[in-house]
């Protein structure tokens, strides 16, 4: 009983403010009824300015969930990453010239740098055996350059009249041909040609003195290549060790043991590529020098040198073939030129290329794809040459630099000790104990 007279204290205060809010609510209402609004109050005023005494606003960084929080640290690094990337292509760009030249010289020594180590066994001067080599190396690139031109200019002539009677020949087939193409027809495209061309007469010709232009270019990047192979040849081992000296002294250790692998990687891929195309070369220009199609050798110099383009290449230099073989020999010669050309390249992706490269050089079929798209749009013809050896060597330095970095942070932790030791230690699987013998 001593409880009810707070209880009944209570219950007159709550019916006190029910009062209240009550008589508030009436007055408001007859306001409304006499046209005056009521008062709005301040809510701003409301507000506590301050914080009451003893309670603090939390930090911001506790605030923003964990969520967002890692969102905005891996955007800022992604744009700082992108932005470096964007100023680093920039500035190829504007010397790509030079860039391609030596990243073209890093290939042929590649290619050439064994001659010069197997001269070097035998005893021949370091000096004399780079001058050797590099020069027998320019001097067959040259005299297929010259042999191919020779070609051309020799068959120019024969090869013109027989895309004439092939066109005319095509002529008669689609006159002929279930597809009811009518001479009027045919008399229109070839109009519409002569008019396109009389039309962009202009551009023709500019594009002829842009010609120039890239011929002079070339040379100039040739000549750059020449040289930068001669001094990587001879004096390599001391370009790298002065290159490593540019490298933080933390990171040296792993840096010099990843160009090694490096080189390894792309020496590989030259040699498996050459003797991919070279083996590409001699199946298809036999096959069609048999076929009786006109400049067979040129055309496999060109597949050779296509070749160097991975998948792009090996599908233009086959285009090319069989273009030749239908405005020369006929529908009946491109389609056997077409099929040599498909036997030689699945013999080539299923066989040659596994079994000569094998695991050296191991680049996904996709990231091959969008590394020559990306090279040739960037750099053209020769950004897509260099694109898939660029990827197979970054590919070996990150997978070295990981495997080091996890191999220094095993070498550098604490060894566990005491009943962490036991922990961490291997179980051993109980050995089997003989019939009879006592429990250990």
């Amino acid at each position: 009983m001593s409880r009810l007279p707070g209880w009944l204290g209570r219950l007159g205060t709550n019916l006190s403010e029910m009062g209240e809010r009550l008589d508030q609510r009436r007055a408001e209402a007859e306001r409304k009824d006499d046209g005056i609004e009521p008062p709005v109050p301040d809510i701003v005023h409301a507000l506590p300015e301050e914080l009451p005494p003893g309670v603090q606003r939390p930090d911001p960084a506790h605030v923003v969930p964990w969520g967002v929080r890692v969102a905005a640290e891996a955007g800022w690094r992604l744009l700082v990453l992108a932005g470096t990337v964007w100023v680093l292509m920039k500035v190829i760009s504007a010397v790509q010239l030079v860039v391609l030249a030596f990243v073209v010289s890093l290939l042929l020594t590649a290619l050439l740098q064994p001659t010069v180590a197997r001269l070097r066994r035998h005893g021949v001067p370091q000096g004399l055996a780079t001058a050797l080599t590099a020069i027998l190396g320019f001097v067959i690139i040259g005299l297929m350059g010259w042999f191919v031109t020779w070609q051309v200019m020799e068959n120019i002539d024969n090869l013109s009249d027989q895309v004439q009677d092939g066109i005319d020949d095509l002529r008669r087939w689609l006159l002929n041909s279930p597809f009811h193409v009518t001479d009027k027809q045919i008399n229109g495209i070839a109009q519409n040609l002569r008019e396109a061309i009389g039309a962009n007469t202009e551009q023709i010709t500019s594009a002829g003195l842009e010609g120039v232009t890239v011929v002079v270019e070339a040379l100039t990047g040739i000549l750059l290549a020449f040289f930068s192979t001669l001094f990587l040849l001879y004096d390599g081992k001391r370009i790298w060790e002065w290159t490593l000296k540019l490298v933080p002294a933390a990171a040296r250790p792993g840096v010099a043991g990843a160009g090694p692998r490096a080189w390894a990687t792309l020496t590989a891929y030259v040699r498996g590529t050459v003797v991919v195309a070279l083996i590409d070369a001699i199946f298809i220009g036999l096959g069609i020098y048999f076929l009786d199609v006109p400049m067979a050798v040129p055309l496999a110099v060109f597949i050779f040198l296509f070749s160097f383009i991975p998948l792009v290449g090996a599908v233009a230099s086959g285009a090319l073939a069989v273009v030749v073989a239908l405005v020369t020999q006929g529908v009946f010669t491109a389609v056997m030129t077409l099929a040599v050309v498909l036997a030689v390249q699945q013999i080539e992706g299923h066989i040659l290329q596994p079994f000569i490269l094998g695991r050296a050089v191991r680049v996904h079929p996709l990231a091959v794809v969008l590394a020559v798209a990306s090279g040739g749009m960037v750099a053209g013809i020769g950004g897509a040459v260099v694109a898939v050896p660029l990827v197979a060597v970054s590919n070996t330095v990150v997978s070295y630099l990981h495997a080091y970095s996890r191999e220094a942070a095993m070498r550098t932790a604490p060894r566990p000790r005491g009943a962490t030791a036991l922990d961490v230690a291997p179980v051993q699987p109980p050995q089997a104990q003989p019939p009879g013998s006592p429990p250990a």
